[in-house]
């Protein structure tokens, strides 16, 4: 194909000399002397193979109008590769590609970016970090139509680069945190009256610490590059099904292998290792149900006991907690419906659906609504006592609210969390991780995983089980104790004792047996 183009491309060069006309004479100046410029195709040195280079130029479809369209470009080292460069062009245009439009990758992403408006503010914020730290410093200034897997790689390059830059900050910033804590300790203990130069030490120190602490250190995991590509994708995506672009070229791209975190449980001694290392074995850790237990009996008394039940035991988000509303809660029904979510954008807070959209439905065991019946009473208290001191009551419907009725900010809860749970010296987890607790209690009572999939709000029922993979060993561990043990059995010991040595064997007893089967069947001689 790139052949029947060759005819369509030219050399060119650089060098410069007197002008001439189409008919050969000398073009000159008004002064009479010779003009100089680019002499291009008229170069004599152009027969030399190392002198000049290649360009094409082709016409394709007219535009809006019948305006003429003459796509041109050169740089190439032979006419072979202007050739095929104009063959790719031109099956490019013939197939609706603009193959002449000047629009950038960091353009077309904000045009984009703007016309999505079905997008959760929670997504859309973080494309618009995307776009503002990786895509336009790395992509932003190359023509969409020129974009090329290897740009996108460069790209991911870059960030792994960061990462190295990241963690040497990350280890920074920790000796200097244990030079500050040094220096303070010598300070703190020095005996009266001080050395002065014990405080010039310290405040240096601090110096130090705040410097380190300001530097990036928060890389870009595999997780969030996963995010980063397939944003880029989507994107790319639609500009291929406009036909401004021939592929999607992040879709070729690899990014590191994105590991999902298992559900571990701080088991005895999982929480030592942790005491001795201050190393948490995953991200995602769940009590056992007897710290869940120690948890809730030292919260009994905290003003949102409720919420602390609901989330262990139900498996609520923070933004579905924080956002449910009174309407929702049917205590004669015995359910709660999860419609809305307060999500938290640049730590402002806004009204959302429930992750992936999933509204639904919850059961509630008598427990939970005696609580919630109770919570319901104290919350009518506060707003009278509230009306009688102030006059003022903000109603905001909400089931989980300040004392004057305004909402809580989601952080909130999880900052109250871990307040709580380490004056009981429980082991660390996040407050999401009290959720998925609610998961690993619901499996080890037999609860079947699609209800759990269904409480929980999960998207399908795989992104439950790759969650709890770990856990569902040990559940599935029991399940396999408690099928033996259905059978009831005369002997305990599973493995057979070893038989004393006058004791015959099983295969002894048959060979016996046997042999005394024939001799019963020869016939007596004598009564023969």
């Amino acid at each position: 194909m790139s052949k029947a183009f060759k005819d369509k491309t030219y050399q060119r060069c650089a060098c410069k000399g007197p002008l001439v006309d189409k008919a050969g004479k000398p073009i000159l100046n008004e002064d009479g002397t010779p003009k100089i410029g680019y002499l291009e195709k008229r170069c004599p040195k152009l027969k030399r193979r190392d002198h000049g280079s290649w360009y094409y130029s082709i016409e394709i479809p007219a535009g809006p109008g019948g305006k003429r369209r003459r796509p041109k470009k050169g740089g190439f080292k032979t006419q072979e590769q202007a050739a095929a460069e104009a063959a790719k062009v031109y099956n490019d245009a013939q197939a609706g590609v603009d193959v002449l439009s000047d629009e950038t990758v960091g353009e077309y992403l904000r045009r984009w970016l703007n016309n999505q408006h079905d997008l959760k503010a929670t997504t859309k914020n973080g494309y618009e970090d995307y776009l503002r730290l990786y895509f336009t410093p790395h992509l932003g200034h190359i023509k969409l139509r020129e974009l090329r897997p290897r740009h996108i790689e460069e790209m991911f390059a870059a960030i792994q680069a960061e990462n190295k830059v990241k963690e040497k900050n990350q280890e920074a910033a920790q000796l200097a945190r244990e030079a500050e804590e040094k220096t303070r300790a010598a300070w703190r203990d020095a005996i009266a009256p001080r050395d002065p130069q014990l405080r010039k030490t310290w405040n240096d120190a601090k110096a130090e610490l705040k410097a380190a602490l300001a530097r990036p250190r928060r890389e870009t995991g595999p997780a969030t590059q996963h995010r980063i590509k397939m944003a880029l994708s989507s994107a790319l995506e639609d500009a291929r099904k406009r036909r401004m672009i021939t592929d999607n070229w992040a879709a070729m791209v690899q990014t590191p292998r994105m590991r999902k975190a298992k559900a571990l449980e701080w088991t005895p001694a999982r929480v030592e290792a942790w005491r001795k290392t201050g190393k948490k074995p995953s991200p995602v850790m769940v009590w056992t149900p007897e710290q869940t237990g120690t948890f809730l009996d030292s919260v009994v008394y905290d003003r949102l006991y409720p919420l602390w039940v609901i989330i262990a035991f139900l498996g609520l988000r923070r933004g579905e907690a924080c956002a449910l509303p009174w309407a929702e809660v049917d205590l004669d029904a015995g359910v709660i419906h999860i419609t809305e979510e307060i999500v938290t954008v640049a730590y402002e807070p806004h009204e959302d659906t429930p992750k992936s959209d999933n509204i639904r439905d919850i059961a509630l065991d008598e427990d939970t609504i005696a609580l919630l019946r109770w919570w319901r009473d104290q919350q009518q208290a506060e707003k009278n006592e509230w009306l009688e001191a102030t006059g003022e009551w903000t109603d905001t419907g909400r089931v989980f609210t300040l004392e004057d009725g305004a909402e809580y900010h989601p952080q909130y809860f999880s900052d109250r969390f871990e307040r709580l749970y380490k004056k009981v010296d429980l082991p660390p987890i996040r407050l999401h991780d009290l959720r998925h607790g609610s998961a690993t209690l619901a499996l080890r009572a037999g609860v079947a995983m699609v209800a759990v999939q269904r409480r929980l709000g999960h998207s399908s029922i795989r992104v439950t089980s790759d969650i709890y993979t770990t856990v569902l060993a040990e559940v599935e561990r029991e399940a396999a104790e408690a099928t033996v043990a259905v059978v009831p059995r005369s002997r305990k010991r599973v493995i057979p004792e070893p038989k004393a040595d006058d004791e015959p064997s099983q295969d002894q007893e048959e060979r016996d047996g046997k042999d005394a089967g024939e001799d019963q069947n020869v016939p007596d001689q004598d009564a023969a």
